[in-house]
């Protein structure tokens, strides 16, 4: 909140200031004019304008009398009128500093702010003592968003007068928008030193604290403001704004709805209630929230591009860009906006626009790391695999990121011999795996290149993979170790130092700049354990060709759109001479309800825990004569293993499986079905179904 304070003669709760008291020839005229100001000064207002202008018949050019009656017509609401008497007082007598600072004051309430100024200029050039006037000037400056000098000016106001509280209150707010917050908290209190019982510095004070993140401390001063003065509902609404940073969902929640029930048309509540819904996870109410404060304020950015929010995390993606574009529309400098805007266009399939948007993005704010990050998966997506790579560095500062950055003493590796020791002696390379299963088996495709410099290297994988990579990477050390701490250990326990290190993820960049390195890629390169492999095969034979079968992703970002469900595949389990087995992780007793329920003719296997051992999982895919997958890790494995496999994906895939094409650069051994439009697996199953019985015949 920041409101100024109304100047000296027309200060509210304040006395009218006296302008210089002209006694002239006439003292019985000056007589009835002290008894007017007594009027004026014990509010008798109507008495005291009665009197002012009953001087004015008899003088007219009486300087005092016209500035005081302009001052109480200002009190009374009368700005334009209160301009002409105070501009005639002046006119009569221009040295005396209260008209003008008089004058400033009606001109401000006109919004006549640059008029103002120059009059509060004026009295200060006659008397640089008018505390009132540096504090009004400053309140002019204030609003026209000259922060600096308005400071400056409440500085001075307050070293004249350091009993001002209004002029802390408004320093305090000059210094928070400045981001000096200390200094605000501070003003806010000397505030509240003088005048305990200001709910306007209390509500100030939260504000402040807020801003630091001292949650509690803001809370406490929300509720301070609350107690002396509970009609607030603007300072429900930040009060509301604190729980719910807290996450205290209840009582953000009833907060918002005191504001609301104060000011049924308060639209920033009504948005911040969307924002409290959205996090609840209820997707409905949050829109029906922002499109509330949308009625009550169409020009109001935010809940544009938080409407798009929910509209995408309800898969209408068309109507999210659309909300995108409003928010746009209002505020083209809207970073985020730029970038969600990107990632539904993306999701559309409009690839050119969306890198328009994430390009956008980053030119309006630099070190947004999510719009880089964003902003190289569209690249690699799209096939510029050069600038992608380098992009995609960006990863490890984006919130999009789960994979920490790990922090060795050694230097990053790019791609040369590497050395240790005084004199330099050949050393080790540490590779690292980062994101999930999927990716570490994907970019593990890559550690052949690595071996190809002639480097020793240490791999640190997800402990699961160790048995596989450790089988399919001769020449290579393997371990296990669940975090940079364990991993430390391992190494240490060696007794042999690292000379540099990389994350897998960042091998491409090494060894993949253009699509024609793919053809580099060793297919297959992951091998499984013969033995199991082969029982397995012995197991599920019964002279059907045997086909495994993974449909579904628990994913909680991009889950529901890359799985399909069971019952939609009973078009192939139609088709003669296979035996379908399940490949899908998941809970055993949920998986045969779903083959039940889709009358699917599925083999699920209990004796095979995907998460517990990656590796039985390995030889059980590659028993396999045909995989049939979504796109999850099961997929990558099978195109590690080189196993025939057809891949079914979404509109808009993944970045890994580029653009439209029908194979994969990653995986020699695999073949893509993609959605025709957006949720269109009909048409996916169909081409399957029609493939697999060409497949059949032949």
């Amino acid at each position: 909140m920041n409101r100024s304070r109304i100047p000296s003669a027309a200060a509210q709760h304040r006395s009218p200031r006296q302008g210089r008291m002209a006694l002239g020839p006439n003292p019985l005229l000056q007589a009835v004019l002290a008894n007017a100001l007594e009027h004026h000064r014990h509010g008798q207002l109507a008495d005291a304008e009665r009197i002012y202008r009953q001087i004015l018949a008899i003088d007219p050019d009486h300087a005092d009398c016209l500035h005081l009656l302009g001052t109480l017509t200002h009190q009374t609401g009368r700005h334009n009128l209160a301009v002409k008497l105070i501009r005639k007082a002046i006119a009569i007598d221009k040295k005396q500093s209260a008209y003008h600072s008089n004058l400033g004051t009606a001109l401000q309430a006109l919004g006549k702010r640059d008029q103002a100024a120059a009059s509060y200029g004026q009295a200060l050039a006659l008397n640089p003592s008018l505390a009132e006037a540096h504090m009004n000037l400053g309140t002019v400056l204030q609003a026209q968003g000259q922060l600096d000098e308005a400071a400056d000016c409440f500085r001075r106001a307050l070293a004249l007068k350091p009993d001002l509280a209004e002029v802390h209150v408004n320093l305090g707010n000059i210094l928070q928008a400045q981001g000096k917050l200390d200094e605000a908290v501070a003003s806010h209190e000397r505030a509240l030193a003088l005048k305990p019982n200001s709910a306007e510095a209390c509500t100030n004070l939260g504000n402040a604290r807020q801003a630091q993140g001292k949650l509690d401390e803001a809370v406490a001063s929300y509720r301070q403001a609350l107690a002396l003065k509970p009609d607030q509902p603007q300072v429900y609404g930040n009060l509301g704004n604190a729980l719910l940073a807290q996450n205290k969902l209840d009582e953000a929640e009833a907060s918002y709805q005191r504001a609301l029930a104060f000011n049924p048309d308060y639209a920033e509540a009504c948005y911040n209630l969307g924002n409290l819904r959205q996090a609840q996870d209820k997707l409905s109410e949050a829109a029906a929230c922002y499109e509330r404060a949308l009625a009550l304020k169409p020009e109001l950015p935010e809940a544009h591009y938080n409407l798009g929010n929910t509209r995408q995390a309800q898969d209408d993606l068309t109507a999210a860009a659309g909300c995108f574009e409003r928010a746009l529309a209002l505020r083209p400098d809207y970073a985020q906006a730029h970038y969600n805007l990107g990632c539904v266009l993306q999701g559309l399939g409009q690839l050119d626009r969306a890198l328009e948007s994430y390009a956008r993005a980053i030119e309006l704010q630099p070190d947004y790391s999510q719009a880089r990050f964003g902003h190289a998966l569209a690249q690699l997506l799209n096939g510029d695999f050069d600038p992608g790579w380098s992009n995609y560095e960006s990863r490890w500062q984006s919130i999009d990121h789960e994979t920490p950055m790990r922090s060795y003493p050694q230097p990053l590796w790019a791609g040369e011999p590497v050395r240790t020791g005084e004199p330099a002696a050949p050393g080790r390379l540490l590779l690292w795996g980062e994101q999930g299963i999927g990716d570490e088996i994907m970019f593990a495709g890559l550690i052949p290149d690595a071996l190809g410099t002639g480097n020793r290297i240490l791999l640190d994988c997800d402990p699961r993979l160790k048995p596989l990579f450790a089988r399919s990477f001769r020449g290579i050390e393997v371990i296990g170790a669940r975090d940079q701490a364990e991993a430390a250990e391992s190494i240490q326990a060696s007794g042999q130092e690292i000379a540099a290190h990389l994350p897998t993820g960042s091998l491409p960049r090494l060894f993949r700049p253009t699509e024609a390195e793919f053809a580099a890629t060793t297919s297959p390169y992951l091998l499984p354990n013969p033995v199991e492999r082969d029982h397995f095969r012995a197991r599920y034979g019964d002279g059907r060709r045997l086909f495994g079968l993974a449909w579904q992703t628990n994913n909680s970002k991009t889950g529901r759109k890359r799985s399909i469900q069971l019952g939609s595949l009973a078009p192939l389990f139609a088709l003669p001479g296979i035996r379908w087995v399940s490949l899908q992780y998941g809970d055993f007793d949920a998986l045969e309800r779903q083959a039940a329920e889709a009358q699917a003719p599925i083999l699920i296997d209990r004796g095979v825990d995907q998460f517990a051992n990656v590796d039985l999982f390995a030889a059980q895919v590659a028993a396999m004569d045909q995989v049939i997958t979504i796109d999850n890790s099961t997929a990558h494995l099978a195109g590690a293993l080189g196993v025939p496999t057809w891949l079914m994906l979404p509109f808009a895939a993944d970045w890994r499986w580029l653009r439209e094409r029908q194979s994969s650069p990653w995986y020699p051994s695999m073949r893509l079905f993609r959605q025709a439009k957006l949720g269109d697996w009909g048409s996916v199953v169909d081409r399957v179904h029609s493939a697999l019985g060409t497949l059949i015949g032949s």
